[in-house]
């Protein structure tokens, strides 16, 4: 399956909108409840491609190039979990949103944590995908932030690809469409500069301002459910119990046979998963 021919015969737009200054690409099809979808560190829109087509059938899905990623634009400044909260809550405002659900992938799982505790009535429920790290695990910041800026400052097809593979379970699923996709954002002369903004969070003194912390957590007030994988290379599922814990009444799903982007690689069973998570929550 490539990414842009499996939405060829579906109806959607790809369009940009002004967050508070900040040109923001946005991709967006289906009708219903809004559904934003967040991508990880380094990542892009292409990350939740083969979720847009399914969710569609169910939500208005809006996926972003999220703060300083993609082709959004990219101030220059480090992009805390803040910075990506705020721009997130300019692209509601933005698109006249009043209440919408969210899923975040790692870095956008972290974000949409912080984003419900900090702006309240606006998010009606999370599913955090896989987010990553929550230990501050210090090889595990220092793989992330290597292989990103290798990627980025040393882009060739070859450096791409690896920093995919780190992602994946079953590494086959690493496409060359997606690496191309990639190759392309990465080689903007803006990424390249915004790169260390972007991996500001893998250094420990930067990245202690948002650690997970019953502090914030406790404020999370809406349907939580963290989605976990058997072989996520950043946390073990025994890593989410602690953030289970600190989230009040937030629940726990593990996706089998699958690294840190299920929504890609178990993209049925990830779709499954939000479907029937957000379809028991009261449409008011």
């Amino acid at each position: 399956m490539t990414i842009w021919t499996d939405l060829a015969d579906l109806e959607f737009k790809n369009y940009y909108v002004d967050a508070n200054g900040i040109k923001t690409r946005v991709l967006e099809a289906g009708t219903g409840e809004p559904l934003i979808l967040l991508h990880g560190t380094g990542g892009h829109i292409e990350a939740h491609a083969r979720n847009i087509r399914g969710l569609s059938e169910h939500f208005r899905v809006i996926c972003i190039d999220m703060l300083g990623h993609g082709y959004t634009e990219k101030p220059d400044r480090p992009y805390g979990i803040d910075s990506y909260s705020d721009h997130l809550l300019w692209v509601i405002q933005a698109l006249d949103l009043k209440e919408v659900y969210l899923s975040g992938e790692s870095l956008g799982g972290w974000v949409a944590a912080w984003f419900a505790a900090h702006h309240p009535g606006i998010a009606k429920a999370l599913v955090l995908n896989t987010p990553g790290n929550v230990n501050n695990k210090a090889e595990v910041m220092k793989k992330l932030k290597e292989s990103t800026v290798k990627a980025v400052l040393e882009a060739n097809y070859e450096n791409v690809k690896t920093r995919l593979e780190w992602l994946m379970y079953d590494k086959s699923q690493v496409t060359d469409e997606l690496i191309e996709a990639r190759y392309k954002i990465y080689t903007q002369p803006s990424y390249q500069e915004a790169v260390h903004h972007i991996v500001a969070l893998q250094d420990i003194e930067y990245r202690q301002n948002y650690s997970w912390d019953p502090s914030w957590c406790e404020k999370i007030d809406v349907p939580t459910l963290l989605a976990w994988t058997d072989h996520d290379p950043t946390s073990t599922v025994e890593e989410a119990k602690p953030i289970q814990e600190m989230i009040p009444g937030s629940e726990l799903t593990v996706i089998n046979d699958a690294g840190h982007w299920p929504q890609w690689e178990k993209a049925e069973e990830f779709n499954k998963v939000i479907i029937d998570f957000f379809s028991k929550i009261p449409v008011k």
